[in-house]
């Protein structure tokens, strides 16, 4: 674990090879603290949403509305009793145009090198003294993306939820995976849309 401030802190999950403002489409998944189940219950396969949890179906949908300027769109997504799935993409807009275009010039340039090493047998493997990558993202923080995006959802919720029970409160961090092709997407699509039928096997199931 890394130190901050004399503290012990675990590295974030974010890939640090990613920018995540990039046109691509993500799958998140937000939890509440101590995973406590605010959202409502699942009742024969389907989620009955609680006042709170009407909230966090409100603000996700307020979410696209929102940000037009980001050219999002929106997945198949489920609120559970104790957490959130949902698929969100980032189209292509005025923000980050310059940083994909970016992005295929590195894609271009690395391709050509590795081209140019295996014309000329040169071993592309890296010298044992070489230090390994570190796991910050090289990007940096970033206003304009998938961070800011989920950020400012969950305040949405957490300051009208706090007016039903000032208790409420999300866990400080959420999982993202980044969806790489057609197959992927519809596997994860198919995991959300099922989510309540199978609640009693998730990992996230408190009784």
């Amino acid at each position: 674990m890394d130190r901050f401030k004399n503290k012990y802190r675990i590295p974030s999950a974010r890939a640090p090879f990613w920018d995540y403002g990039w046109n691509a489409a993500y799958f998140v998944t937000i939890c509440t603290k101590n995973r406590a189940c605010w959202f409502g219950e699942i009742s024969d396969g389907k989620m009955e949403l609680s006042a709170i949890g009407q909230i966090v179906n409100a603000e996700w949908l307020k979410t696209f509305e929102m940000r037009p300027d980001m050219n999002l769109w929106m997945g198949e997504f489920v609120v559970m009793p104790n957490h959130f799935h949902g698929i969100i993409g980032i189209g292509k807009n005025e923000y980050n145009a310059q940083r994909d275009a970016q992005r295929d010039a590195q894609r271009d340039a690395q391709r050509d090198a590795q081209r140019r090493d295996a014309m000329h047998c040169v071993s592309t493997d890296k010298p044992t003294d070489t230090p390994l990558p570190t796991t910050k993202n090289k990007f940096g923080p970033q206003s304009k993306n998938l961070a800011s995006i989920i950020r400012g959802f969950k305040i949405g919720v957490t300051k009208n939820a706090r007016q039903i029970n000032s208790d409420f409160a999300w866990q400080s961090r959420y999982h993202d995976h980044i969806i790489r092709n057609e197959k992927s997407y519809r596997t994860i699509s198919e995991y959300i849309i099922n989510n309540p039928l199978k609640w009693t096997g998730d990992k996230f199931y408190i009784q």
